[in-house]
């Protein structure tokens, strides 16, 4: 990966200490990344949400949402961002506890600027090297949440791609409208199997060529959807 293709690369921090933030913004900045902030855990999962990013750096300690719950919602909701944690709390419970939740890399309070670019490059290299899933003409990136057909960008919604992004976790699998209602939506919300129907048809119609036939979004009679 060159110089050029890190410097172009979209950074998150979530941090709630405004001295700190800025230090990581003009740190991240003087390398060449462009980089957005949010200041705590709420504002950070929606921007998260929002669109795709290269890399998140994420607090624990932050109000309304911490760092932990953050990265528990995100990896449920199949978002596979990149995520550096940068935190005080150096017990080795900790480090292992946001590694297992699904951090990428996990980085102690205080740190050298030097260091923490050091770990930033190793993990957006690392994050480039990550295959885009492919069907047929349909590209899918899980980490930037972007999808192509046929070299050109296609604009879904969060719930879209979050269905699409199921489905594309096993590739030729039947999967039950049950199994994708619940990898989407979660085991809380009050909606109907019908729902997964029409984000499907959604999806054809934004995906496939003819929409009334498709050769991706198939269905599987009895049982739900398959993707191939």
């Amino acid at each position: 990966m060159n110089d050029e293709a890190l410097e172009a690369a979209s950074i998150l921090v979530i941090e709630d200490d405004p001295s700190i933030q800025l230090g990581l913004r003009m740190a991240l900045e003087n390398e060449g990344y462009a980089v957005t902030t949010a200041e705590d855990g709420v504002a950070g999962l929606q921007h998260i949400v929002a669109r795709g990013w290269d890399l998140v750096l994420l607090d624990l300690m932050l109000p309304k949402l911490n760092g932990y719950e953050l990265l528990t919602k995100l990896r449920s909701l199949g978002i596979s961002v990149p995520v550096l944690i940068l935190s005080a709390r150096s017990a080795e419970w900790d480090k292992i506890t946001g590694l297992d939740l699904g951090a990428e890399d996990y980085l102690t309070k205080p740190f050298s600027v030097p260091e923490l670019l050091a770990r930033v490059r190793a993990v957006l290299r690392r994050r480039r090297a990550t295959p885009t899933r492919t069907f047929g003409d349909i590209a899918i990136d899980p980490q930037r949440r972007e999808v192509r057909r046929g070299g050109v960008p296609i604009e879904l919604t969060v719930t879209e791609f979050n269905v699409l992004l199921a489905l594309s976790r096993v590739p030729g699998e039947a999967l039950s409208r049950e199994r994708i209602f619940q990898a989407v939506w979660g085991s809380d919300h009050h909606g109907t199997h019908r729902t997964v129907d029409n984000f499907v048809a959604q999806l054809r119609g934004k995906l496939e060529l003819d929409p009334t036939a498709p050769l991706h979004l198939v269905t599987v009679r009895g049982i739900g959807y398959r993707l191939e």
